[in-house]
Parts: C-alpha cells; structure tokens; sequence
C-alpha cells in the first residue's frame, strides 16, 4: 500500500531520513552518474519541508520544498525508485507537492530546474520553460516556472 508523507528533515527519524537521501543517491548519483554534493544545506533549511511516497514501508519517491530567496517556492530533488515508475506515484507526490505550495504562499511562482527531457512532463502540471538550459553534471536541464494564483 502507497502512503504519502510530509515534514521538515529536522522533524523525520533517522531512518527515514536516511532512506530518503539514500534514495535520491540511488537515482541521481548512480543511475543518473552524476557525482554532485546531494548534501547541499537546503533540505535544513527554515521553511524546508521534504514529502515522500512510501511502499511496504520502503521510500520509493521524493521531493522537497524550498523557499528561494525572490519570494518563489521551489519544487527540487524530485526522484522515484524504478520500481514505482509509471504508476503515478510521481505524479501524485508532484499535485501534493504544488499542493503544499499553495498551502505556504497562494500567490508566489513555484520553480524547478527540470531535466530538459522531462520538460514535458512538468508541463503537464503548469510549468513552463523560463530561460536558456544549462548543463547541470552532464546532463542538460532547463529552468522551469508556475505562476502563482
């Protein structure tokens, strides 16, 4: 059975916490291989909050929520573990996701900087390409915004 959950790092159990960064590791470190400091201080950040999607109790997908220093909420991390693919699970983490944003601030944009083969698939949610792509450790990415209500 899915279940769905919610909270700052600092409010998660060791366990969790450590099932989630694992799997964020898993899937952009080893899958993706791209060597990048996951650990970037934001995910303790005032205000960061990580949601999480849960199988048999196994992590197996992730994002969290960021609040940018120009006002706009931030969606980033954003990982699902092969297993779940194609089920709908990131999906309905990404609704929960700009739920939550809506929730904190109705009016403020949400960001992301997608992986710019899956620019399409955020689009499906709202989000549209705001700027030039980048590369990002090898792998191109495109900067991606939602207006705010």
């Amino acid at each position: 059975m899915l279940t769905y959950h919610r909270a700052p790092a600092r409010d998660l159990d060791a366990l969790t916490l450590y099932a989630i960064l694992r799997l964020r590791v898993e899937v952009f470190v080893v899958e993706q291989e791209a060597a990048y400091a996951d650990l970037d201080g934001r995910d303790v950040e005032p205000g960061a909050e990580l949601l999480w999607a849960q199988e048999d109790g196994d992590v197996v997908a992730t994002l969290r929520v960021l609040h940018d220093d120009d006002g706009a909420l931030r969606l980033g991390r954003i990982a699902t573990a092969p297993v779940v693919r194609s089920r709908g699970v990131a999906s309905e983490l990404m609704r929960r996701g700009l739920d939550r944003c809506a929730e904190l601030d109705p009016s403020a944009p949400v960001v992301l900087d997608a992986q710019a083969h899956l620019a399409g698939w955020y689009a499906r949610f709202g989000f549209e390409v705001d700027g030039p792509g980048f590369d990002e450790d090898g792998i191109p990415h495109v900067p991606m915004r939602r207006s705010g209500a």
